[in-house]
């Protein structure tokens, strides 16, 4: 007993001397987690632009342009009169940012306008985003030759008067129409009467009045000057401010936009010396 108990009392002497005499192995060092990456790709965005017919060419221009500035950004226009669009927004269509060819149409939306424009009350304007964006003209432009041989807004009235000649214009809903309504009554002519007489035909946008003066299927048309410009047709007068007032064009984001700061970065790039260069290519000068 005495000399199992001597030699267990060795081994335990000996298994600490060991223990003591191993130096521990160095822990592993912690790996270090790689920091979270801050720059994350921009999603993918696409923005709907519900703009005048009038805007068709440049804003066209102006989106190749803009893939360098927002390469995530796709644009997507609908090309329409101002009072088609509008309707379009207030019946729930998806829009992120609005131009329109007239402020009547940009009220009619806008929460903060006079009532008495904005008479059904609608609010579909972000507020704080409204701008005016462009200046525009209207002209007077005829076919090429001009076989009714007009000079001017006084002979297109004198002639109207006769019934010598027929004019093409916007419907009463579209801006280029309302501004031609205001130069008939500038010049005292009735439109009605001159409906009932034969002498007008109408345009559910800009663009239908553009074609048939160039078509000839008019002896002229009441046109904005850029568009006189796409289609290469020679205005044969410019209306005055006191003969239809300024035409600008309001831009806005739409209150309903799913990409609100996208809709503004796109609205901002839209002032830039750059896209200005576009708009003014054609006519269009910057709103003062």
């Amino acid at each position: 007993m005495k000399k199992f108990l001597s030699l267990l009392l060795a081994g335990l002497l000996l298994g600490s001397l060991a223990a003591c005499g191993t130096p521990a192995s160095p822990a592993a060092p912690e790996a270090t987690a790689a920091p979270a990456s801050t720059e994350t790709a921009d999603e993918p965005v696409e923005l709907v632009v519900f703009a005048a017919a009038s805007m068709t060419e440049t804003l066209t221009e102006i989106a190749e342009d803009y893939k360098e500035i927002a390469p995530n950004v796709t644009l997507t226009f609908n090309f329409d009169s101002s009072g088609t669009l509008k309707t379009q927004i207030q019946e729930g269509a998806a829009c992120d940012v609005f131009i329109s060819a007239g402020q009547k149409q940009m009220d009619q939306l806008d929460a903060a306008a006079d009532p008495a424009v904005n008479t059904e009350g609608l609010d579909f304007v972000a507020q704080g985003t409204r701008l005016n964006l462009l200046e525009n003209k209207v002209t007077l432009c005829v076919p090429e030759g001009n076989p009714a041989g007009l000079t001017s807004f006084d002979d297109l009235a004198a002639k109207l008067s006769a019934g010598d000649i027929l004019l093409a214009m916007g419907n009463s809903d579209v801006p280029v129409g309302q501004y031609t309504q205001k130069i008939l009554a500038y010049y005292g002519l009735d439109e009605a009467a001159l409906a009932e007489a034969g002498v007008l035909t109408y345009g559910t946008n800009v663009k239908e009045v553009t074609t048939q003066v160039t078509e000839g299927s008019v002896d002229c048309g009441i046109v904005y000057g850029t568009d006189a410009f796409s289609a290469g047709l020679t205005p044969v007068d410019t209306a005055t401010a006191e003969m239809c007032g300024q035409v600008i064009y309001p831009a806005a984001v739409v209150n309903t936009s799913a990409h609100p700061q996208e809709a503004q970065a796109f609205l901002d790039y839209l002032s830039t010396d750059e896209a200005m260069a576009v708009f003014e290519a054609v006519g269009f000068a910057p709103a003062a």
